[in-house]
């Protein structure tokens, strides 16, 4: 079964109808439209194709993928491993993978994967150890009080607030209505220019509202700072590892005891290969797992579920919902909801095919953007390593910072 076609096919997205990415005021690149980058293998066997999903940069991405098919060709599409180790060896003169290099092999891995199911006739996650649960419970976005009611009232049991604008404030309202059997969430998002020392002051100003974990406090560079959050807050699940490649970008998290869960991105983090052995890590080091899909597509969505079906120590997966309505037509059939769960898929692969039509209908136009509104200085110009120094105050509501 060898590999004779390597197809990169990407698209632009519409922005999610909600989405925490923005806090409180502003509103991100990614807010306003994204771009999914999908994969197709095509085998030697008649109509034996394999889909995937690679994010992290999905223009460049697309790129990569064109240059890593002239190592795969002709490959027998079956050898998931070996293939995987060639393709990164392929790229290591070109330095660390990174997100971008691991998003091209995460891409065509997952693809290879759904080759090997169809091929045989089962889920992936037959492939990978089995079914441990037949559904995936899932947690969403919110921005108001009202987004969150409207998920409850669906079944949702996890809430997810973003940004560090008026975070305490927010909070301290959304626990307010919800009450306590729904858990919070906090994405700080880890920009550069929140220090640990702010970090720490808002995940202080956060414990009476116990919060289910606390997202990317500071930089994912930052391993020092990640130390000094870890420490000053020792009541506190921290949770982080989406801007990371790879295991051994999750071990800088898990080795040290920095964090509580683990949340590689299922689009960039090296494909449900490397997915598994960053699992196992975690399990290793009493870690749960909760895999990022902020913005990824539908493929992604599936080779999650696929993964979160088989792994003891998964928590849930993120999801967006409402997310823009395209999302539901370029791919066939998508995931099927359950009182705040994803249904395990049981056709074999992937169980689900793309919508070439559709996806061709939607091209690319750009896929970076610098964010607008909320913590950024007009006078700065991108200088933001200054801006948190000069509304510190605000990190904490009016009531918090009287106290």
């Amino acid at each position: 079964m060898r590999i004779v076609d390597i197809i990169p096919l990407v698209m632009q997205a519409g922005a999610p109808e909600v989405t925490s990415w923005t806090g409180a005021g502003g509103t991100s690149a990614l807010a306003t439209g994204r771009n999914w980058l999908f994969v197709k293998v095509v085998t030697d066997v008649p109509g034996l194709v394999g889909i995937g999903e690679g994010s992290g940069w999905p223009r460049v991405i697309h790129a990569a993928i064109g240059d890593l098919k002239q190592e795969l060709i002709g490959q027998d599409a079956r050898d998931i491993e070996r293939l995987w180790q060639r393709m990164r060896l392929a790229m290591m003169g070109h330095g660390d993978t990174g997100v971008v290099g691991a998003g091209a092999i995460t891409a065509i891995d997952m693809a290879l994967w759904d080759i090997k199911g169809k091929a045989l006739g089962t889920p992936v996650w037959n492939l990978i150890g089995g079914k441990l649960r037949r559904r995936v419970r899932y947690y969403a976005h919110v921005k108001t009080v009202a987004d969150a009611q409207a998920l409850v009232a669906r079944g949702v049991t996890t809430v997810k607030l973003g940004g560090h604008e008026n975070i305490v404030e927010r909070v301290a309202a959304m626990r307010a209505a919800l009450g306590r059997a729904i858990d919070i969430t906090v994405d700080l998002h880890g920009p550069p220019w929140l220090p640990a020392s702010d970090a720490i002051a808002i995940g202080k100003a956060l414990e009476p509202f116990d919060i289910l974990f606390l997202e990317d406090p500071v930089a994912p560079e930052d391993v020092e700072g990640w130390g000094r959050v870890r420490r000053a807050l020792p009541h506190t699940p921290i949770a982080g590892g989406e801007r990371l490649a790879t295991k051994w970008g999750a071990q800088t998290l898990l080795r040290s005891g920095l964090v509580d869960i683990i949340q590689p991105d299922t689009g960039r983090a090296g494909g449900i290969t490397e997915m598994r052995k960053i699992a196992a890590l975690a399990e290793a080091h009493f870690v749960q797992f909760a895999p990022h899909s902020g913005s990824l597509g539908p493929v992604a969505e599936f080779a999650a579920l696929h993964l979160m079906a088989a792994i003891p120590n998964g928590l849930m997966m993120e999801r967006l919902e409402p997310d823009w309505a395209g999302k539901a037509q370029a791919v066939t059939p998508v995931p099927e909801a359950e009182d705040g769960h994803l249904l395990v898929p049981d056709r074999p692969g992937l169980g689900v095919e793309l919508v070439e039509d559709f996806i061709a209908a939607h091209p690319s136009r750009r896929n970076v953007a610098i964010a607008t509104g909320g913590w950024q200085d007009a006078e700065e110009q991108g200088a933001t390593y200054v801006a948190m120094r000069r509304r510190r105050a605000q990190l904490l509501s009016p009531e918090e910072g009287q106290s």
